[in-house]
């Protein structure tokens, strides 16, 4: 089953109406309130993300169930290039967006950075070679996924590699990642997707 697609804001409006979404989900499928309270956090986790991208951004948000496996979706058109970026950022107090840290902050960076060329290359420990696919040849069509990402700093640790155990540890702090069974992040030209997975018995 799919939900109805909300339209939601970076400036907050209609979360209120996604969150609502959860809840009824939740009662049609008579979720045990574990369960039910585990989706509305991810939500909200997501709703938060979005908040936090700079400048005035629309998302679709909808939730898919199959075999008690639920995903919440995340859609975005980017309209955030480089320099509308630096603008943005420069109007700020700080000069620098302050939320780009932890899972979700950096998660985020993806949503604002998708239009980029550059986008792998960005200064993200999330963004290793084999923590993504490319879904084409195109170098702004791929998915990053959680599961790779994990599997990725594993094996760096077991390399002793400093950089990994400190993006380990900021993982481990990630309220999200304890809760969801994956993340997906993919990047279809202008269009940045994340599909947040939850498995419930």
């Amino acid at each position: 089953m799919k939900t109805d697609v909300i339209v939601v804001s970076s400036n907050g409006s209609h979360m209120e109406e996604a969150l609502a979404e959860v809840e009824k989900i939740a009662v049609y499928k008579e979720l045990s309130p574990k369960n039910a309270l585990h989706l509305r956090l991810l939500t909200e986790e997501m709703m938060g993300m979005m908040r936090s991208i700079t400048g005035e951004t629309e998302g679709q948000f909808w939730i898919e169930e199959e075999q008690n496996e639920y995903q919440l979706h995340l859609k975005v058109k980017t309209r955030m290039d480089s320099e509308k970026r630096s603008q943005l950022l420069a109007a700020s107090s700080t000069g620098k967006n302050e939320s780009a840290k932890g899972l979700m902050g950096r998660i985020r960076d993806f949503f604002e950075r998708g239009t980029d060329e550059d986008v792998l290359s960005f200064s993200s420990a999330l963004v290793q070679p084999d923590s993504y696919d490319y879904a084409s040849s195109s170098p702004l069509d791929w998915e990053w996924s959680m599961i790779r990402y994990e599997e990725s700093l594993s094996r760096r640790i077991g390399e002793d590699d400093t950089e990994a155990r400190e993006a380990w540890d900021e993982l481990e702090k990630s309220v999200v990642s304890h809760v969801a069974d994956d993340i997906k992040v993919s990047i279809r030209g202008r269009n940045v997707e994340m599909t947040i997975i939850k498995k419930l018995a």
